[in-house]
């Protein structure tokens, strides 16, 4: 079972009383690096080809090193997860420390650094909108290790392609 295919939100969706906007959205902050906003675009165009997205998540990519939680945590990425599925949930991914991260690990790997960030969050938003019961502990472990599966799965599909659609 492939969380991200699962459709339990068949199911779960109101689909006579609410008109669900679907689809994968990005949205940027002005000073997000350019070679960062591209890859980001074509891992999300990607992404559209290969999953659907049942109620719209926009993901924004904040020119900030890290962000506060609603709870009081800092983190890399955060998921709002809604208590109502007519409520849209969104992602936001810190993308402020990039170059630094560039000069740490490199482009590329910093590049796909983020991609496991966004693939881990999408991976608590398919975890809510299938309505999946999983421990905290539990959606954490499953969130990472899709997040590595998903990035392998985009990388194989470059390979594949000989696309050179990541920075070097």
């Amino acid at each position: 079972m492939h969380i991200w295919t699962i459709e339990n939100w068949i199911d779960i969706l109101d689909y006579e009383n609410h008109n669900y906007r679907t689809g994968l959205r990005l949205v940027f902050d002005k000073d997000v690096h350019p070679e960062l906003r591209s890859a980001c675009k074509s891992f999300a165009s990607w992404m559209r080809k290969e999953y659907y997205f049942p109620i719209r998540i926009p993901i924004y990519f904040k020119n900030k090193r890290i962000l506060k939680c609603l709870d009081g945590n800092f983190a890399c990425g955060t998921f709002f997860e809604p208590e109502r599925y007519s409520d849209e949930p969104y992602i936001r991914i810190a993308v402020g420390g990039f170059l630094e991260l560039c000069q740490e690990r490199g482009t590329q790997n910093a590049t796909l650094s983020i991609f496991k960030t966004v693939s881990h969050e999408l991976t608590h938003y398919f975890q809510w909108i299938n309505g999946l019961e999983l421990t905290s502990i539990g959606k954490e472990r499953q969130a990472t290790l899709y997040s590595d599966y998903i990035v392998a799965e985009y990388m194989d599909w470059i390979h594949d392609k000989n696309d050179d659609s990541l920075p070097a």
